[in-house]
């Protein structure tokens, strides 16, 4: 166990050790900073609660964290490969499977406390710049109006899942392949065209649109009860995270298959 803490400890400094990794935390605590300023100077008199900048803000840093968390996990198999640095890794006592697991556990902690800098950030400084209410009545979810504490941990623990599952498939990628940006390109490319993909596979009317993983990436359609992404398919919250737990099972084990079987020569 000692030995696998260390391991840990060591992908977490290669992580933390990269300019990258801090100029994403800049963009995490600047941009709350940048969009407080530019509504102050726009609508000084008639500011927004604190509850529904931070929601606005929010939108903005989950999508950056899901990329951050994306690039990341893209480039720790991938970048080791191409840089030649696995070799170091392998001629140590650790298991593949060790290796592989302490990667995995690195870029989780990487995006989990990205979210935690983000909900922390857009909180205070939607609270310094705009003050402090406990009924922010031009929320824009009903449920945010009645518990904004409970809306807001909510949004931000399905938005991490949904970063995790895309996360998940970058690192299958990047066990699988050399290249960091294919691995990179393509994680992106079904990040940001999720949305567009589930428009289209909507238009099949087949049931077997429920199964696929773009339309689950949408767990926040469910925070005001509503049917899910699909509204002509009804889902449940259970539902659409048993389908990610399958294909997240399902990349898991390819990432283990493909990196246990690779000729690192």
């Amino acid at each position: 166990m000692a030995d696998f803490l260390r391991l840990l400890q060591n992908e977490n400094m290669k992580i933390y050790r990269r300019v990258g990794t801090w100029v994403m935390y800049a963009f995490i605590i600047g941009i709350p900073l940048v969009m407080s300023l530019a509504i102050i100077s726009v609508t000084p008199e008639d500011p927004p609660s604190n509850w529904l900048f931070m929601f606005i803000a929010s939108n903005i840093l989950a999508s950056l964290i899901a990329i951050f968390t994306v690039v990341k996990a893209a480039d720790a198999v991938a970048g080791e490969f191409s840089q030649g640095t696995i070799k170091l890794l392998l001629i140590r006592p650790w298991r593949r499977s060790s290796i592989l697991l302490s990667k995995f556990l690195a870029m989780l902690l990487f995006g989990l406390a990205l979210t935690a800098a983000a909900f922390t950030v857009t909180l205070v400084v939607g609270t310094a710049f705009f003050g402090y209410t406990a009924s922010p009545e031009d929320m824009f979810s009903e449920m945010g109006r009645k518990n904004p504490w409970g809306y807001m941990l909510l949004w931000y623990l399905y938005q991490f899942i949904s970063a995790v599952a895309v996360a998940s498939f970058a690192f299958m990628m990047s066990a699988a392949f050399r290249s960091g940006g294919l691995t990179i390109g393509l994680s992106i490319f079904i990040l940001l065209a999720g949305g567009l993909i589930t428009n289209l596979l909507s238009l099949l009317d087949k049931p077997i649109v429920k199964y696929t993983l773009f339309p689950h990436l949408q767990l926040t359609s469910y925070l005001d009860g509503g049917p899910g992404p699909l509204p002509q398919y009804p889902m449940t919250l259970g539902f659409s995270l048993a389908v990610l737990g399958v294909h997240f099972a399902v990349f898991v084990a390819v990432a283990w298959l493909a990196f246990g079987r690779r000729d690192v020569a």
